[in-house]
């Protein structure tokens, strides 16, 4: 799961300090400052945008994947539109964003 959050580093904090997850990756894509963090296996991934005024509307799932090129063949086979994507991040994961039939944006995650 993905949170757009104001405050980046006083998030990160709460996911920490009272929730018990562990910093696991930060990164910057497209001048968005990202922390991943993880408890157990579920990571939840922290967006800072200072800016938003909709914050409530900034949640995304996303899904761990095997393979990025099967999964985006089979989404575009079935109507999906791309929201963006792929993207190759600098921890070496790949990427991409999908609008899902009711709205809701999903984004599928490659690790391995």
């Amino acid at each position: 799961m993905a949170l757009e959050v104001i405050k980046l580093e006083e998030a990160v904090s709460f996911y920490k300090n009272v929730l018990g997850f562990r910093e696991e990756y930060r990164l910057n894509v497209s001048d968005e400052n990202i922390v991943f963090l993880l408890q157990g296996d579920f990571r939840i991934e922290l967006i800072g945008n200072e800016y938003s005024k909709h914050i409530h509307d900034r949640i995304h799932f996303c899904f761990e994947i095997e393979c990025l090129q099967e999964i985006m063949k089979m989404l575009e086979k079935n109507g999906c539109k791309l929201l963006e994507g792929p993207l190759s991040l600098s921890n070496g994961w790949d990427t991409v964003f999908y609008r899902g039939p009711h709205g809701e944006v999903l984004e599928f995650l490659e690790t391995s």
